[in-house]
């Protein structure tokens, strides 16, 4: 096997965004006067990226995976090296098959969506090079390289934001983005300083052996690039009190939604992944980390019950997700949130591509409720049933629930997720209720099979690009534990007895807070200001309808 055959998937990851990058930089300066030019450049290049990871996947399952250096220069100041070098493992190439598969769908989507919009050759530019800037992001292995396409994609995502610049709700919320975004910048600049002059590697393979070379406890300068690190992946992942910008963002073109929240906003999440050697034996950022998260879970599904936009309430639960997400990374449960992003990512591109058609769902006959016992005590009875279930098919799975702790918190989780699908079945109250309940449990038991059928199968895949990381069992971490399934199982009630809850003026009350975000993204608001009352006015509206609005 010769040295260039043995390289021949990061040669393939090496060159899937150069398409991408060459219609948006050699070809987009006229993209207007040669739209449809453009659209078909775009598109190409996009089924060429899916093509090269798909390839790219299979050289990997081959062996043929070696890594390859294809520029490299000394920093001054011990800032390391910066290297154009390809990272060849199952996180990226996971990843890169994700993202390609997403950016295909919605270049496709693209087409028809933007087809006679006066800027669309713009927006089909400004489009392939925020992708092909976060496929650079995917692949590389170094550090300074990560941070400059880092960047370059949110740079090239804010002109997709803000692409209706003649609406004031889409140039505002574009501006909380490009500012709490260049807050993460900073704090990754320093992380990543802190990180090179201390182990010496600018590399992420190096992470690893550069701390095991450490003797004692980490030194202070680690410390801090773990807390700068968990500070950009919440920034970036827009957790509270900083999703404001993610609900508002509903004005720029469904595509972008739909790119973002299926693909983009996972920059975060995989920074923490990138960089997971690092945060698994510090407990302070893994700690916030899960606080973090399980706060944006538990608000953001509270504000989702109050929003009666469609898309807005999609958003919100994209943030109560990436809270998700964000908990699992700082549980140490790394291969659940890689299986957990691939899952939110198709369904979340199919939720915003489809969105004008949800209401579909309300026109659908719904099952008459039970009135033969309370709706609290009927999901209680719901969670025992599902409880069993659940740790009944995971202990078959040989999943090690009593070797760690945290695995213990995600069967309660994925408990009430399985009492969700099985209560409309609990409620019904009709002459078919013992059949719907047979199909409704049967359903339920495929549902946790597959889960963790998946878990296994991602443990397997991912166990040698991430390391292995239990939760600390110390007793704030086991109270943190408690914590979370306290407020899941504190959230399924709260939908099951929403009708009495609201009923009260007090609840009434707090319906209004919630509904407003508790009045903290005006904060944010203010401090980038609203644009020009005039600007409007100067700039004609778009030749086409506004497709990115769904009335409820």
């Amino acid at each position: 096997m010769t040295d260039k055959i043995a390289t021949l998937a990061a040669g393939l990851m090496f060159v899937t965004p150069w398409p991408l990058l060459a219609s948006g930089l050699l070809f987009g300066f006229g993209a207007d006067r040669h739209p449809r030019l453009m659209r078909r450049m775009v598109a190409g290049s996009a089924w060429f990226a899916l093509l090269s990871a798909v390839a790219a996947a299979m050289a990997y399952a081959q062996g043929l995976s070696r890594p390859y250096t294809y520029f490299s220069s000394v920093l001054p100041d011990n800032l390391g090296v910066f290297r154009i070098d390809i990272a060849v493992n199952a996180l990226t190439i996971v990843m890169l098959l994700l993202v390609a598969f997403v950016g295909m769908i919605v270049s496709r989507y693209s087409s028809t969506y933007m087809d006679g919009d006066r800027r669309e050759g713009r927006f089909h530019k400004w489009l392939a090079l925020t992708l092909g800037s976060f496929f650079t992001l995917i692949v590389v292995g170094n550090m300074w390289a990560f941070l400059l396409s880092w960047i370059a994609t949110s740079l090239f995502l804010h002109e997709l934001l803000a692409f209706y610049r003649e609406r004031p709700g889409a140039v505002v919320a574009s501006r909380k983005k490009y500012l709490l975004h260049r807050i993460a910048d900073a704090s990754l600049l320093g992380a990543i300083i802190l990180i090179v002059r201390t182990l010496h590697t600018s590399d992420f393979s190096g992470l690893a052996s550069g701390l095991s070379s450490l003797r004692g406890p980490l030194p202070g300068s680690l410390l801090v690039a773990g807390g700068l690190i968990v500070l950009a992946a919440i920034l970036k992942s827009a957790m509270f009190p900083f999703h404001g910008w993610l609900i508002q963002v509903m004005e720029a073109p469904t595509p972008v939604s739909a790119l973002l929240h299926a693909g983009i906003i996972y920059t975060g999440a995989f920074l923490l992944l990138r960089m997971s050697p690092l945060l698994t034996p510090e407990d302070g950022p893994r700690d916030a980390l899960v606080l973090s998260g399980l706060l944006s879970v538990a608000l953001a599904s509270l504000m989702m019950i109050t929003e009666t936009n469609i898309k807005e309430s999609l958003a919100y639960s994209t943030c109560a997700q990436m809270g998700f997400m964000l908990m699992e990374c700082g549980l140490g449960l790394y291969s659940l949130a890689v299986m957990h992003i691939v899952a939110h990512s198709v369904y979340k591109a199919h939720a915003f591509l489809a969105s004008g058609s949800v209401v579909d769902h309300f026109r659908a006959p719904a099952l008459p409720p039970s009135s033969r016992m309370a709706s609290g005590f009927r999901a209680i009875a719901g969670l025992f049933v599902g409880a069993g279930m659940t740790f009944a098919i995971g202990s078959a799975f040989g999943i090690g629930f009593r070797q760690q702790p945290a695995l213990i918190v995600l069967g309660a989780v994925l408990s009430v997720a399985v009492t969700q699908l099985m209560l409309p079945a609990l409620d019904a109250r009709h002459a078919g209720t013992g059949k719907l309940l047979f199909w409704t449990g049967g359903m339920s038991a495929a549902v946790c099979a597959a889960y963790f059928g998946l878990h296994r199968l991602f443990d397997l895949v991912l166990g040698g690009s991430l390391p292995a990381a239990t939760f600390p069992e110390d007793p704030f971490q086991e109270g943190i534990l408690g914590a979370i399934m306290a407020v899941f199982l504190g959230l399924l009630l709260v939908q099951q007895m929403l009708p009495k809850i609201f009923g009260s003026p007090f609840w009434r009350g707090v319906y209004v807070h919630l509904y407003n975000g508790f009045y903290i993204d005006i904060v944010i608001a203010r401090m980038v200001g609203r644009p020009m009352a005039e600007r409007p006015a100067r700039q004609p509206r778009p030749s086409r309808p506004n497709h990115s609005e769904v009335l409820p």
